[in-house]
């Protein structure tokens, strides 16, 4: 294999070592790679499911320039990269019969990868309809009036809430998850620690998460409030409660997605002070059946 190329792995250790000061240079751009990556490594193959994840570095005169991760049966996850680079990987991955389902990365970079799959691989390419803004925190501004309550750090008690509000959400924005007792271990909101918004007498009426901190950052994900609760400025109280405790942890970047289709939250993270760093895009991946012979 050249030096310069496409270097692919299943251990997520040797992957690091050699990629992890290249997703360090930009935490909040590599926020996904950074805290999924953190998590198969320190979990093991208990997360890993029926199939190993698999990694990849792109260098370029002994430098890392790009990385990809998917841990299957999930999508293809893509920091930036050009359309040549999106080509060869593409044809690296279509040579060694991996067998994709979709892919996901900043937009223009979702975009080239999905035409060089669909040229090498004959797949066809179908965008979703949804997609996501990351926002970055600048200045913290908690937004007045606050609504009446307080935010209170979810515990062991108010897993089966918890549970029942990630479903929720996970349908919301169309995610194929199974939350339940048997299975909540092994889903991406598990390592998370969440806060609850609190009416005055004790209700809970919204929720954040946010991920361990990883290189400096941490994401907060996810921000849910049930729809009959919503318009009251819930969403608003928590996410500030939950970024407050990320600036206390240290955390130099904190971060969060929103549909970018969504006019209502995305003016709500930037009243309260997060800035817009990038869009998100997914593609889905489809062959089409073989005739009948």
């Amino acid at each position: 294999m050249r030096s310069d190329d496409w270097h692919l792995t299943e251990d997520p250790d040797d992957f690091l070592a050699r990629a992890g000061e290249f997703l360090r240079s930009r935490p909040a751009l590599h926020t996904m790679p950074l805290t999924v990556i953190e998590s198969l490594r320190t979990r093991g193959a208990d997360a890993y499911g029926a199939e190993a994840p698999v990694f990849g570095r792109l260098e370029r005169a002994g430098e890392v320039r790009a990385t990809f991760y998917r841990k299957p049966p999930g999508l293809l996850s893509l920091t930036p990269l050009t359309p040549e680079h999106a080509d060869t990987l593409a044809a690296r991955l279509a040579g060694l019969g991996h067998e994709l389902p979709g892919v996901s990365a900043e937009h223009s970079t979702a975009t080239a990868f999905a035409e060089a799959w669909q040229r090498h691989t004959g797949a066809t390419s179908t965008p979703r309809a949804y997609r996501i803004r990351l926002y970055r925190l600048g200045t913290l501004t908690p937004p007045k009036p606050l609504p009446e309550g307080r935010g209170r750090v979810a515990g062991e008690q108010d897993l089966e809430h918890i549970m029942r509000w990630c479903r929720e959400f996970a349908t919301a924005v169309g995610e194929a998850v199974s939350i339940d007792a048997g299975s909540w271990a092994g889903t991406r909101f598990a390592d998370k620690r969440y806060t609850f918004w609190e009416t005055p007498d004790g209700t809970p009426v919204s929720m954040a998460g946010m991920t361990p901190m990883v290189a400096g950052q941490i994401r907060v994900d996810p921000v849910y409030t049930p729809a009959r609760l919503r318009g009251r400025g819930y969403a608003g109280a928590v996410t500030v409660e939950v970024s407050r405790a990320a600036l206390a942890e240290g955390a130099r970047e904190v971060v969060l997605f929103a549909d970018a289709s969504n006019p209502t939250s995305n003016t709500l993270y930037q009243r309260i002070g997060y800035l817009p760093v990038t869009e998100f895009a997914v593609y889905d991946f489809s062959h089409a059946a073989p005739e009948a012979g």
